[in-house]
């Protein structure tokens, strides 16, 4: 059993003894910490007419565990004595939409997102809908530390109020978005196949696409949380959609995690867009329209950078992670930013990884070119990334292994803000240490598989030299 706390959230397995697994008890202990950092912010607040002040918006995807994890996060919200707005089955974008437009105290949404069934997790949002700041993620882990816990009384409880339409809201917003146009994609009459791996991306894409005029054959699209393949949107995974779009002959396959906020494409033939082309291809769209800055984390793919200097743009990157994405964004005003894993970020919106904004620019992005998705896939440099990790002895002193890192490639431009990103001409190398586990992940781009395995095999066998 595995218990992950983090600044972000708090993730872990169903089933198992308190303290090791996402229990009853510490789904108690953390649902806590987090009412009493949020009650902690109202108290420096002097003055407000906020009435949703005290409110928390909640969510979940449709996993076995959903509904267990949610009654307890609304019974100790309320016994905190703040307000639930409860969203039930839901994504992580369209609860951080409501936590803006409900201009609530803050946010949490139950879902694990790409991890298997036996997962779920509290993904934990401030009041601006976004992820928390490293200093309040320790904050509520600070919290979380405590032992006597007080309670409210029973004439200070919150209340709890079930709201069904954000779906339409958080849809009708991209609908009215100036560079999604609904007309040009409706005239186009486009069919798709949508994997939404039996979660609530089954519930909220069919909304979307019924409103763009889109035809969908639905595969595995029925909420009931039993995945029928590993929920990750990579390629090995997406064997059954391959095969359905090319034989119902859809324009495109669509693909998201059960939490929709990761978004990958099948090409009409079958064969993947890439999971690292979705931000790709929008940033292309949305660069000729409205020039500006782009973000992408540092193991994302190379292609964004070329994307944003063909229009004379600039291109920043930042630490991994949703949080330090959307705050490079925000330090120099990126027009459009995200993940290599599928996340489009899009400020126009709000900022955090939207599945269903990305399938709309995506489609106006299509009409307009008038191309199938396997030409507009080709029109873009051609990169491979490869991932590995390298497990070593807990004795190993893993700073002192990037120094070395560092060091024997001195000669080459080397970034330090998330572990050591080497940068070649049009290949590089990054290591991170996990904060979990004496494992270093290594992932390596270049210009061919052979090529992208070759650099990161180099730097591994370097590295258990070193530590030997």
């Amino acid at each position: 059993m595995t218990l992950i706390t983090s600044i972000s959230g708090i993730r872990g397995t169903i089933g198992g003894i308190v303290g090791d697994s996402l229990s009853p008890v510490d789904i108690v202990r953390f649902t806590t910490a987090y009412a009493n950092f949020i009650k902690s912010k109202q108290n420096n607040i002097v003055s407000t007419n906020n009435e949703n002040k005290n409110t928390i918006v909640i969510g979940r995807d449709a996993r076995i565990s959903g509904l267990m994890v949610r009654n307890i996060v609304s019974g100790v919200l309320m016994s905190c004595g703040l307000n639930v707005k409860d969203l039930g089955l839901s994504t992580t974008p369209t609860v951080e939409m409501a936590v803006i437009l409900e201009k609530a105290a803050g946010g949490i949404i139950i879902t694990a997102s790409h991890n298997p069934k036996q997962w779920n997790a509290l993904k934990l949002l401030n009041n601006k809908g976004e992820f928390l700041s490293n200093e309040d993620g320790n904050k509520i882990l600070g919290f979380a530390k405590q032992e006597n816990y007080l309670y409210n009384k029973v004439d200070f409880l919150g209340n709890y109020i079930k709201i069904d339409n954000y779906n339409d809201i958080h849809i009708n917003k991209i609908l009215n978005l100036p560079l999604v146009d609904v007309d040009l994609i409706k005239s186009v009459k486009f069919k798709v196949v949508l994997d939404a791996v039996n979660s609530t991306g089954g519930i909220i894409i069919p909304q979307l696409l019924n409103k763009l005029g889109v035809q969908c054959i639905k595969l595995y699209c029925e909420p009931n949380g039993k995945f029928p393949h590993n929920p990750e949107p990579l390629p090995e995974n997406l064997v059954d959609i391959s095969n359905l779009v090319v034989k119902k002959r859809a324009d495109l396959g669509i693909v998201v995690d059960p939490d929709v906020d990761r978004l990958a494409f099948i090409c009409e033939d079958g064969s993947m867009f890439g999971e690292e082309y979705t931000l790709v291809a929008v940033t292309d769209y949305i660069l000729q329209n409205t020039p500006g800055n782009t973000v992408s984390n540092l193991s994302s793919t190379q292609a964004l950078k070329d994307i944003t200097e063909k229009y004379d743009c600039e291109y920043n990157t930042s630490a991994v992670g949703e949080v330090n994405v959307v705050q490079k964004m925000k330090e120099t005003n990126a027009v459009i930013g995200g993940e290599g894993n599928g996340g489009v970020i899009y400020p126009s919106i709000h900022y955090g990884r939207d599945a269903l904004v990305g399938v709309a620019l995506f489609l106006t992005f299509l009409a307009k070119k008038k191309i199938k998705s396997s030409e507009l896939r080709k029109s873009y440099p051609n990169y491979f990334i490869s991932k590995n990790k390298i497990k070593l002895d807990k004795s190993v002193d893993l700073d002192a292994v990037f120094r070395s890192v560092t060091k024997k490639y001195k000669k080459y431009e080397i970034n330090t803000i998330d572990g050591v990103k080497i940068i070649l001409d049009k290949e590089w190398i990054h290591l991170r240490k996990s904060n979990t586990e004496p494992i270093i992940r290594i992932y390596a781009e270049s210009t061919s598989e052979k090529k992208s395995q070759k650099l990161a095999e180099e730097i591994i066998n370097f590295i258990e030299l070193t530590t030997s």
